[in-house]
């Protein structure tokens, strides 16, 4: 879609929705030179949003509850078994293939996803650890060539900041901060 088409239909809809701006992002970004047309639509989309002509929609945040709960599980089981062994595991394939078999459990609050946590550990904690079994299983069996191990032999204070720095990445918002 161009850049006049897409400001004609924020116009005519009085919305500029995410998909939309990402779309006039991407064709800005690729193009060497914008041409006098697409320059015109911009000034003319940005003089909408000034005037309330047209309303940017926000970007929602969206907490996946089930990618932090699989994640965790995932990273100290693995990290349990590189532990005891010469095997070495990709945490990010062994996650994949629970999530794609584990219902997702979003929230756009951080009191949402509290409950969700909750509810999956009392509804779903089993269903959990059978899908990370079974993904573990997968990856074991899988040869060794393409696989990231999650940690080398590493120390525990390795290990924490390995799943630490991955927590930060996948779940910004996993750990809670004290109330007292």
């Amino acid at each position: 879609m161009s850049i006049e088409k897409i400001v004609e239909q924020a116009l005519q809809d009085g919305y500029l929705t995410p998909v939309m701006e990402a779309e006039v992002g991407r064709i800005c970004d690729n193009a060497s030179e914008l041409s006098i047309e697409e320059y015109m639509a911009l000034d003319r989309l940005m003089g909408a949003l000034l005037t309330g002509e047209v309303v940017a929609v926000p970007r929602k945040q969206f907490i996946n509850v089930m990618e932090e709960l699989v994640l965790s599980e995932a990273i100290a089981r693995a990290a349990e078994i590189e532990a005891t062994s010469e095997k070495s595991l990709d945490v990010g394939d062994i996650a994949a293939y629970a999530l794609n078999r584990l219902p997702p459990l979003y929230a756009t609050t951080e009191e949402g996803a509290s409950y969700q946590r909750l509810r999956a550990k009392a509804e779903l904690q089993d269903l959990i650890s059978l899908q990370i079994s079974e993904s573990i299983g997968r990856n074991l069996d899988q040869p060794n060539d393409n696989k990231t191990p999650v940690s080398v032999k590493s120390t525990g204070n390795e290990v924490m900041r390995q799943v630490s720095n991955l927590l930060s990445v996948y779940a910004p918002n996993f750990e809670q901060k004290s109330q007292f």
